[in-house]
């Protein structure tokens, strides 16, 4: 195992997540307060997904045939853009160029955050023994969102304290230091492919991989269906919680969820893709339980404090596994390839789960966004229910069209 490379682009990826964490909430908090509708809300994180979809194809392949060194250096450097680019915002603006302005700003984020994550998690295949890849895997994805997760607290506590354009100014302050640092000390050839990858490689995928991939889309998508939007405006205007308190909720979410995806190889026992399987399908249930507690007057915090705690455990472990399996799945040259679509897949299915997130809260409520979530959750099972086993890495790769 590398262990030199592992902790800088560990570093690099602890660091813009913390700044993305921060910057949703800041967003989101900002606007609500400005008085934006739900639906216009979920617009400005729209194109932030979009580019996600789009960066993480292209980004795969450009990091197989230019090294992981250079596209994760271009998504710190990026975020640092995007951050300084919306101090340039002016509240007086009227509602519909806020809003363009904002979508634009984030979708260079999106940008960013894709580059980054697609760099950090190829990186893990090449510097990690094959014995060790799940527990690495799960290390650097549960610690990354243990950390957004404060990036959440830290987001609404920096808008409440420095106001919006100081909060920018300082989170741009931490990328910057973390871009030189990544520039300097990781190798430069690190997940470079040996020959020229043709374009048309970025869709040419194994039946598992395309499988996972949708799945994953549903996954995520069950997630931001009531994460983005819904809850957020739920805690503010149904159970009039402050700022500080909206941002420590969902950072404690996402924090316990980092925990426990961190821990999530001692949990399973079975072979990764059926207990993918196994492991999705309880999470449907306990979403659809979940659904029908908010419809109840009297059960409602409960049932948002409670409720989406466990759902947050379960999600944890169904997101580790299929961090796993990807790079399991990935062969050779092709890995940062097929995390690239495989994570495109993944900002497909937010893009979607956003813009129901505002759909759905307005259209009832909390629980129609939770019932939402549920229906993800069915497709997604269906669709890993057939996943193949991991071990048998012939017959993956007579797969590969």
């Amino acid at each position: 195992m590398n262990t030199r490379s592992y902790a800088l682009v560990t570093a690099g990826y602890w660091a813009f997540t913390l700044t993305d964490g921060a910057l949703r909430m800041l967003v989101l908090l900002y606007f609500h307060d400005l008085g934006y509708s739900p639906v216009s809300l979920a617009f400005l994180f729209l194109l932030y997904e979009v580019a996600g979809i789009v960066t993480n194809l292209l980004g795969g392949w450009v990091g197989a045939r230019t090294g992981l060194h250079r596209t994760l250096f271009a998504g710190l450097g990026l975020q640092v853009a995007a951050l300084l680019g919306l101090t340039l915002h002016d509240r007086t603006w009227p509602e519909l160029a806020s809003v363009g302005f904002v979508m634009a700003a984030q979708a260079l984020s999106g940008v960013a955050k894709d580059l980054t994550k697609m760099s950090s998690k190829s990186a893990v295949k090449y510097v990690a023994g094959d014995g060790a890849l799940f527990r690495l895997v799960a290390v650097l994805t549960g610690s990354k969102n243990a950390l957004k997760g404060i990036g959440f607290f830290v987001g609404a506590a920096l808008l409440a304290w420095l106001g919006f354009d100081g909060a920018l100014l300082v989170m741009a302050g931490l990328i910057a230091v973390t871009l030189v640092a990544v520039w300097w000390l990781l190798d430069a050839d690190l997940g470079q492919a040996k020959s020229k990858t043709p374009l048309r490689s970025i869709l040419s995928k194994a039946t598992a991989i395309n499988r996972l991939s949708i799945a994953r889309l549903f996954l995520f998508g069950s997630r931001d269906i009531w994460f983005v939007v819904a809850l957020p405006v739920f805690l503010d205007d149904e159970l009039g919680w402050s700022f500080e308190g909206i941002g420590a909720f969902l950072a404690a979410w996402i924090v316990g969820y980092g925990l426990i995806q961190s821990v999530a190889p001692r949990l399973i026992r079975s072979d990764e893709a059926i207990a993918a399987a196994r492991w999705v399908l309880g999470l449907a249930a306990l979403t659809a339980v979940i659904a029908m507690a908010v419809g109840f007057e009297g059960m409602r915090t409960t049932a948002v404090v409670g409720g989406l705690f466990v759902f947050g455990a379960v999600f944890a472990v169904n997101s580790s596994l299929h961090s796993y399996l990807i790079l399991a799945y990935s062969q050779g040259d092709d890995v940062s390839l097929d995390v690239g679509f495989y994570y495109s897949a993944n900002a497909a299915g937010r893009f979607v789960g956003t813009l129901l997130s505002g759909l759905l809260y307005l259209a009832g409520g909390l629980q129609v966004a939770m019932w939402g979530s549920a229906g993800f959750l069915v497709i997604a099972y269906a669709v890993t229910r057939p996943l193949p086993s991991v071990v048998d890495q012939s017959a993956l790769s007579s797969q590969r069209r």
